[in-house]
Formats: structure tokens, sequence, C-alpha cells
């Protein structure tokens, strides 16, 4: 089939907005992934009931140990190889794969338990191995038919994500007639764009060029573009380095073909298209199983810590009323996740506050500074009530932490990368804070070395690594000489 009656047909079915293109699971994919782990354990359950029912057996105690010992070890299994990501763009074996590594260790963990119960066991040697048989019948039939749904799904227009090729060239034209062969992948390719001249392209490539590269990066910052492909030669290094600067400052996905050997990535996977490959350079850690860990974790640690400290923020904000005229928590518009506006909760810590539209920071005796503010600033007391903001899933408790929206447009073009930060969600505390990084940042060399520790966050993520975090905020973070 040719490339540009592909391009026209395509085009042509794009009159639906956005939203529409995304379908459900595109607005609840965290729902999603929730909703499969909860099958995952239903069927580990059911299975285990189902054989001691067949083989007549009554569950005891030590039974449901070594139940619970199965699925957490799943469950952890999943989460190591990321098995409730999006698998949109691989194939199906690797899924069924994926699955059935999680399920054997699970099954080995579980034997190992139940030997040292042995001596309590109700559950007999053919029970276990029908227990086990069936659970991985199941674990991997309702993957399979769930991949067909979603197959049909998406070739009826529905849960898509757009995309973009960046250069008119052999390999470009390729991914391109990938994603449109390929259409129950649900990628819905939106056109090439190049910024060479029409007589300096490909004679097959003249008439299939849609704008230039910077035309493509605008439609990416108004968040039109869901992935980016980068398809030039190995030879045009400079150029490609070029376009990655321009792509930082988006929050679009952006995916190099195929060289990516001399560039820093950003959590980075490998993603097929068809029978073709490309490497993720941006992306985001917080994916299928992370993004429900990590909000997990954010729910519990935040409820639990503003039931500690309810009676202590309803005392700061009497004396925030009664030592200065105004409110007692203020409302400031922030950058959040993928660069959109959010507002952030903090306790007024000055005699007048700004909404974020100006860019002075706070510094060394500044006179707006009430001195209540001064300590409830030079503790961070004054962020307790961004627990609330975390609750409400607009922040995480450790994360880049949020800066004023003139500051945003302001350093985002003197630092380059500086918008990848908003690639997870703003945190109450992160690496950077508890590296020295607080407060005011009166030069672009600090505020570089905030971003570099931002990015280096989002490379090593883990839980561990935000519980190492929050008790480094706990023990020393709490307080620094740049908190003004």
């Amino acid at each position: 089939m040719k490339f540009n009656l592909l391009q026209s047909q395509l085009l042509t079915g794009n009159a639906s907005s956005r939203d529409e293109r995304a379908g459900v699971t595109g607005h609840y994919q965290s729902s999603f992934s929730t909703i499969y782990r909860l099958i995952d354990v239903a069927f580990i359950t059911l299975c285990f009931y189902g054989a001691a029912y067949i083989y007549g057996l009554e569950v005891t105690a030590t039974g449901l140990i070594l139940l619970f010992t199965h699925v957490v070890c799943f469950q952890l299994g999943a989460e190591a190889l990321d098995l409730y990501r999006s698998w949109r763009s691989n194939n199906t074996t690797s899924l069924l794969r994926c699955a059935a590594i999680c399920w054997l260790t699970s099954c080995l963990v579980t034997l190992t338990v139940g030997y040292f119960f042995a001596h309590s066991l109700t559950l007999s040697p053919a029970m276990v191995m029908v227990w086990f048989g069936t659970s991985f019948i199941f674990l991997l039939s309702w993957r399979m038919a769930m991949r067909l749904v979603m197959f049909k799904v998406r070739k009826s227009g529905m849960n898509t994500r757009s995309a973009i090729v960046i250069g008119a060239t052999q390999v470009g034209h390729n991914m391109a007639t990938q994603m449109m062969e390929n259409d129950h992948l649900g990628i819905k390719f939106m056109g090439m764009y190049d910024d060479r001249p029409h007589d300096r392209l490909a004679h097959e490539f003249q008439d299939q060029v849609n704008g230039s590269i910077d035309e493509a990066v605008e439609l990416a910052k108004q968040r039109q573009i869901d992935y980016i492909y980068i398809a030039l030669p190995t030879s045009a290094e400079a150029r490609i380095k070029q376009i990655l600067e321009k792509c930082s400052d988006t929050t679009a996905n952006v995916y190099l073909i195929p060289n990516f050997f001399m560039y820093t990535l950003l959590n980075s996977r490998w993603q097929s298209i068809g029978n073709l490959q490309a490497l993720s350079v941006y992306d985001t850690p917080f994916q299928g199983a992370n993004d429900v860990l990590k909000r997990i974790e954010d729910i519990i640690l935040s409820a639990v810590i503003l039931c500690m400290l309810a009676i202590p923020m309803l005392a700061i904000a009497a004396a925030v009323r009664y030592t200065s005229p105004g409110p007692a928590i203020f409302k400031q518009k922030r950058y959040g996740l993928d660069g959109k506006e959010i507002t952030v909760y903090k306790f007024r810590s000055m005699s007048t506050q700004d909404n974020g539209s100006t860019v002075k920071q706070a510094t060394k005796n500044d006179p707006r500074v009430t001195p209540l503010g001064a300590f409830l600033r030079r503790t961070s007391l004054d962020e307790l009530p961004q627990f609330i903001n975390v609750l409400q899933g607009r922040m995480s408790i450790v994360g880049p932490r949020p800066h004023a929206v003139a500051h945003n447009e302001e350093y985002r073009k003197l630092i380059t990368g500086y918008m990848l930060r908003h690639k997870i969600r703003p945190g109450i505390t992160g690496w950077a804070q508890v590296n020295g990084l607080r407060g005011e940042t009166e030069t672009v060399n600090k505020m570089m070395q905030r971003v570099e520790y931002d990015l280096d966050y989002m490379h090593r993520w883990s839980v561990w690594f935000d519980l190492k975090i929050i008790l480094l905020t706990v023990v020393g973070g709490f307080s620094g000489k740049n908190a003004y």
C-alpha cells in the first residue's frame, strides 16, 4: 500500500478531538493498572480455593500464609519486571513471557515457604500443583483475551495516541508505514516534518512533509502530539542534538531511531512499531505498576502524616492569623505533571503574597517575611498544607519542587532540559533539597544543579529511594541556611 494513500486516509479520519482518540483507558491508565493487579489476585485466589475444593481439603491458617506469599511475590515480581505498564508497543510474546516469569518466581518462593510449614500443612502436593497449573493458565489466558479486545478497540479509533516523525528519510518513511499498517497498536500517524528545502529531499519524500521541525515542536508544546520519532541519519548528530534540546521543552515522549548511544536517556524503554524498534529518550519512570505504587505510597504516607500533624497544623494556622493580617493559607499557581498548572497550598509566611506571576524570590532579611513566617520557612513548616495536595493527586511527597509559573517560563529558556522535571508530579521534598539546594536560587548555576538532581532522581527512582529521601528530610532537611 502506498505511503500517500495511507497518510491521506489517516488524516481524513483525524477530525475527532484528542479526547475522543484517547478513549477511556487513556484517561484512567493508573486505574486500569490497579484493576489488572486485582484481576491477577482474584485469579490466583480463586484457583487456590478451587483446587482445595476439588480435593476436599480444609484451608487452614498455614494454607492462607502460602496464598498470601504467592500473591505478594507475584506482585513484587510484577513490579520488578514492570508487568503492569502499558504494553501497547510490545508484542504479545514479551508480555506473556514477563507474566510467566513472575508466576514461576512466586511459585518457587511459595514452595520454599511451604517447606518450613510442612508439619502443619493440610494441603496435598497434588492440590498445590493443580493450583499452580490453573493459575498459570488463567494469568496468561486473560492477558491474551484482553490483548485481543484492546486491538479491536484501537482499530475502531478509540484509546489511541498521536505521533509524528521528524526526518523525511527512509527510516522515517518505514516508521510511518509501520504505524499505519499496524493500527491495532493505536498509534495514529499525524505527519512527517523536516527542515530541508523541497529540492534537497529525496524525490519519493518531497510531497510527504507536513511542515518544519519548529512547527512539529510547537504542536508538542500545545500537547497535541503524544509521541515524537526522530529518524535522522547518524551523520546528523549535531542536528539531532538541537532537535532534542527543543523537544526537551515539551512533555511528549521522544524516541530516537536508530542512533542513541551518545545521548543521556531519561527512563529509556524499547518500543516496537511493527518490525521496527525505537528507544524512548525522554520518558516518565511512572508507568503501569510504578505509577500505582507511587500513588499508594503517597496516599498512605500523606494520610498518616496529616493525622499526626492535624493539631500542630491548626495551631500554626491560628498563629499565622493572630500575628499578621491575612489568610492562614494562601494558594499559588505552579506547574505540575506534564507542565499543567496546579494550585499549591502553603501557610502564609509573608505580609503580602503573589500568585506566582512574579519572579521575586524571598531573600535574606526579606522585609515581606513576617517573624513567624521566617521561622516557618526556615523549618519548612510552611509546606505542611501541601500534604493535602498529595492526597488530591496534584503532588507527590518526593519529587522535584514546584516553582512559580514565572520561574518556569524564565528558566526553561536558560536551562536545557528544564521542562523534563515535569514528567513526574512535583514533590514536597526532593533529592535536590536533601543535598542542600533549598530556598533561594539567585543564580542560574544553582538552578542548573537543582535540575540535575531532579533528573537524577527520575533516573534512580524506587520506593526505597523515596523512603531514604524522606528520612534524610526528617533528620536534616527541614532546615537550611538558604531557606529564607
